[in-house]
């Protein structure tokens, strides 16, 4: 079979370069599947679909599939080389449009390509990689075969390239699914002549056994097409036909969740889809859902569309307008394609029209008006409701407890000072009934302790209410981070309040304890405190006065008992001893055997070493004794715990555990922490900052001191553009804020527009409050690197230490002339190529290169043949393409930074923190203590992580809850171990 044209279409694998080729190991197969997989090679290699391969890197095996008719289809395991290619993002129609635009003609062709992507070719470079293996030979496809990832949008590209006139106008087609539809069957005559015109051009062929003409409805894309409209089709309803009636309320809420999915498929669907009809949308709203209709009016309503969710929590809060604007921008979403279509009309009583054409919008509202603004929409009022009780449907006639919460919201406070203590506790249901709990401590407590009792009681409450689902609010920031596992719980009184609650919150299905302002918590503080309350017409209330005359933590009276402890050598002596054995036989021979490394020496049990001749068994108590001795003792030496285990077993004690308790003593040693060595890896991954046009990100830095120049200059203010590499610098003789400011707008703005970020380190100078609010005033975003991470601002760095290089290698002895020379070193680097975009930054900023001193002392081409005009026109055209040139250092760039990255992360230990982590800080010298010299500290801390940012950036604060300003980067922490 001739085929397509490969010069039309064919298909090549783009394999990523980085993948390896994978040969599957052959699969054994069974005597029924290897005889089909034997017939089926030799039918492909009668057609020339295949042909016989040697050495091929890339192999699969063949996997067969049963069809309903009992045959066998051979398919081919492509997933090693589907995961080497990325996805061909070629656009398919959307199923929606295309089975809209079949429905409703009257006349019907159903076209079936006879092997479809058989007839299209493998290029020949590619053709190897699809081999497959058999029980007599490999084989690869000369033809597209199934299995390959972008085989269909390959197909798909094929069909709407040979049915490029046709699509949309008397033909559909989605991949291998093709119908030509028409008005009448003259004219349907001569679609088809027009369609095989197109297929006889491209030498495609069709199945005719599979191929149904000039019919009045068929099967597409799973739907039912016919003159009347769209279908169901029978097949796929089925299950629904044949579905056994509801029994009980569960089945039939089940039962209205299917129903509301299916009302997509609506009768005489094709009347009412001519998009001269304008469409109509009802909405309607509750407490608990968002519903609409779109139907179309000609001379009678027609519904076209029903659709309706349920609200989220956050949403359910919304104010009746908001609602209603988002049931219509959820209407707009899912049928994108009506809405663009044709002219929608909103009919509804609520005055969305004017809250949306408001110009004082904000927030989300006007996020919702900018996105309807691209539709033709125009609102009416309701009228007649005739249809407006099809949205109303779900909404209004909800079966009895399906949208019903069982949610229960507890607002709980403690109190305590001098006159006593108490607890508040309102306890909201979901039919409206409030309880409210005023308790009286007959004990003193801590205000953390309060708020613990208040949080307990309230449970109590909850349970004897039987709720099953509580939210619970507090405003003690300690108690809700402590019970969420975000807080480490340090005091003993608080760690058993703490294990109380994890107890009592395992009788419900659902307790979330949240923090709340201390205003937002006004009336369970006002009940924690005065006993007393307010009453809100319309609620029902029941205020509760008790007396709590015990803690809800009691304390524990023992008494000393002197009870033998039982060890791991216990046994093992009673052995020696008494011969005493387990009634097990396999306990007793392993015990018999484990027995023989061991002697008791007056009473104390050895083991048999290596080290030494006899090693004492001791218990963990001792054990403990000994590791703090030799570890923090007189003769102490931290060392790590490798060594201190050698120096437990050269001074003759051994338990099993040995190794591991030294090496877990060591990590929790204070000492050892505070005094560990600096860690130099890197802990986060590498990246990147891209600029997305130029001079939109400036990163700005101090270079200095240096000698004394002229007009007393000793330091050096630098910024330099991320895209071009431009660079800006300036000799001061003191950096102050003014200075910082005067050069931002001197240098940056005026010469080069206002930019969008300027990335600075944490400097004085850089962070007054009058600098950031002029920066602000221009709407720049000024962003801060990590305290002591000079790699966020890499680019500012790397243009410092260039500009360095050359100072030095150009002053020679006269140091004192470093500010005349920086504008001849400024400019010799604005006229050099960068590695990381090949282009000089004159070039990216200008269009054109800059002509150098020596193109005038030896003149260049450009010198010797030099024409005004022509000169002129030359760089007006090069201005015109500069886009050109900055796409293409982009590119450059972003290459170089790939590489960049891939290189720095192979020497990567990564560390990462979650909120309430405690961390050690690097004491970086400027903190050390000048008195302490060398023997100071090299880690800070403990500290807490506060918030965790983007990055590897982390918030930190003391554990007093003093928050550390500035942000501190995962290379400069790592975690402490108490």
């Amino acid at each position: 079979m001739p085929g397509i044209d490969p010069s039309v279409m064919c298909h090549k694998l783009s394999i990523c370069a980085e993948a390896r080729s994978v040969a599957q190991r052959k699969r054994k197969m069974g005597t029924d599947r290897k005889l089909a997989v034997e017939t089926e090679v030799a039918k492909l290699l009668e057609a020339r679909f295949i042909r016989e391969v040697q050495y091929t890197t890339w192999l699969a095996n063949v996997v067969m599939v049963k069809k309903p008719n009992g045959k066998w289809r051979m398919c081919t395991d492509y997933t090693n080389l589907n995961k080497a290619c990325p996805k061909d993002a070629y656009p398919l129609p959307n199923i929606d449009r295309l089975v809209d635009g079949a429905s409703g003609h009257k006349v019907l062709s159903f076209l079936d390509a006879y092997s479809g992507y058989n007839q299209i070719r493998m290029h020949p470079r590619d053709e190897e990689k699809t081999a497959f293996i058999t029980d007599t030979a490999n084989y690869c496809y000369r033809v597209m075969p199934f299995g390959l990832k972008n085989a269909g949008a390959t197909y798909q590209r094929l069909m709407n390239k040979i049915f490029r006139h046709q699509l949309d106008r008397n033909m559909e087609v989605y991949v291998d699914d093709m119908v030509v539809k028409s008005e009448g069957i003259t004219q349907h005559i001569a679609d088809l002549s027009e369609v095989f015109q197109q297929l006889r051009k491209f030498d495609m062929w069709l199945n005719p056994e599979k191929c149904v003409f000039g019919v009045s409805g068929g099967k597409f894309l799973g739907f039912m097409l016919s003159a009347r409209g769209i279908k169901a089709n029978p097949d796929k309803c089925r299950a629904v036909i044949d579905m056994r009636s509801p029994q009980n309320l569960k089945e039939v809420q089940k039962l209205a969740e299917r129903l509301t999915s299916l009302s997509r498929f609506l009768p005489c669907l094709a009347e009412i889809a001519k998009p001269i009809v304008d469409m109509v949308v009802y909405l309607c709203v509750s407490n608990e859902a968002i519903s609409s209709v779109i139907v179309q009016e000609n001379d009678e309503q027609w519904p076209v569309y029903f659709i309706s969710r349920l609200l989220q929590e956050a949403e359910t809060r919304y104010q009746l307008l908001e609602k209603v604007a988002l049931g219509l921008v959820h209407a707009a979403r899912r049928l994108c394609q009506y809405f663009q279509s044709h002219h929608v009309v909103v009919r509804t009583d609520c005055s969305i029209a004017k809250v949306l054409r408001k110009p004082e919008l904000a927030g989300r509202m006007m996020a919702w008006s900018i996105e309807l603004s691209e539709f033709d929409i125009t609102f009416e009022a309701r009228g007649p409701i005739k249809s407006q009780c099809l949205a109303d449907f779900v909404n209004e006639l909800q079966p009895k407890g399906h949208f019903i919460s069982d949610l229960w919201t507890m607002h709980v406070d403690g109190s305590s000072n001098n006159q006593g203590c108490g607890a508040g506790i309102i306890l909201e249901g979901p039919s409206g009934l409030i309880l409210e709990q005023s308790l009286r401590f007959a004990f003193k407590t801590s205000n953390n302790q309060a708020e613990y009792e208040a949080l307990l009681a309230g449970l109590r409450l909850a349970q004897e209410v039987g709720a099953r689902r509580v939210v619970c609010w507090t405003d003690s920031k300690i108690v809700s981070e402590q019970v969420n596992d975000h807080f480490q719980v340090k005091d003993p009184n608080l760690l058993k309040y703490y294990h109380l609650f994890r107890n009592a919150r395992s009788a419900f299905d659902e307790v979330q304890v949240k923090h709340t302002p201390r205003e937002h918590n006004e009336h369970a503080d006002q009940l924690a405190r005065l006993a007393s309350s307010s009453r809100k017409p319309g609620q029902l209330r029941t205020t509760l006065h008790l007396d709590l005359t015990t803690p809800s933590v009691k304390p524990l009276e023992c008494m000393p008992v002197d009870e033998p402890q039982q060890t791991w050598m216990t046994e093992i002596m009673d052995y020696i001893e008494l011969g005493k054995q387990p009634t097990e036989p396999s306990a007793a021979r392993k015990l018999r055997a484990q027995a023989a490394g061991y002697s008791v020496v007056n009473g104390e049990l050895y083991r048999r070493g290596f080290s030494t001749p006899l090693l004492k068994y001791i218990d963990s108590t001792q054990a403990n004794y000994v590791l703090r001795e030799i570890h923090e003792g007189i003769c102490r030496s931290h060392s790590s715990g490798r060594t201190l285990a050698a120096k437990v077993l050269r001074a003759g004690y051994y338990w099993p555990t040995l190794r591991t308790d030294c090496a877990e003593f060591v990590k929790r040693c204070v000492q050892c922490q505070r005094h560990g060595n600096i860690i130099h890896a890197s802990a986060e991954e590498l990246h990147s900052i891209s600029a997305p046009w130029p001079f939109a990100l400036w990163g700005m830095d101090i270079l200095g001191p240096f000698p004394l120049a002229k007009g007393q200059c000793k330091f050096l203010l630098v910024a330099i553009d991320y895209f071009t590499k431009w660079i800006e610098a300036e000799p001061l003789a003191t950096i102050t804020t003014g200075m910082v400011q005067k050069f931002l707008w001197k240098n940056i703005v005026t010469h080069f527009d206002i930019p969008y970020v300027i990335v600075t380190d944490n400097d004085l100078q850089f962070t007054e409050q009058k600098l950031n609010k002029f920066i602000q005033d221009l709407g720049i975003q000024h962003e801060f690197t990590s305290v002591e991470l000079p790699q966020s601002n890499g680019q500012a760095e790397a243009a410092n230490k260039v500009i360095l290089t050359e100072l030095k290698k150009r002053l020679g002895e006269s140091k004192g002339a470093w500010a005349e020379e920086l504008i001849e070193v400024l400019w010799a680097y604005r006229c050099t190529p960068q590695s990381s975009t090949k282009e000089t930054p004159f070039r990216l900023t200008y269009g054109t290169e800059a002509m150098i001193p020596v193109e005038v002392g030896e003149p260049s081409f450009r010198r010797l043949h030099f024409d005004e005009a022509c000169n002129d026109s030359s760089l007006r055209a090069e201005i015109d393409v500069v886009e050109e040139v900055h796409d293409k250092a982009r590119i450059v760039a972003d290459v170089c930074k790939q590489r960049m990255t891939k290189r720095f992360n192979t020497t990567l230990s990564k560390r990462c923190f979650k909120e309430g982590d405690l961390v050690w800080r690097v004491q970086g010298s400027a903190r050390r203590n000048p008195r302490e010299g060398k023997l100071a500290a090299n880690w800070d801390g403990p500290f807490r992580i506060c918030h965790s940012l983007d990055n590897g950036a982390y918030k930190l604060e003391e554990l007093s809850g003093k928050v550390i300003p500035r942000t501190w980067n995962s290379t400069h922490l790592k975690a402490y171990f108490s």
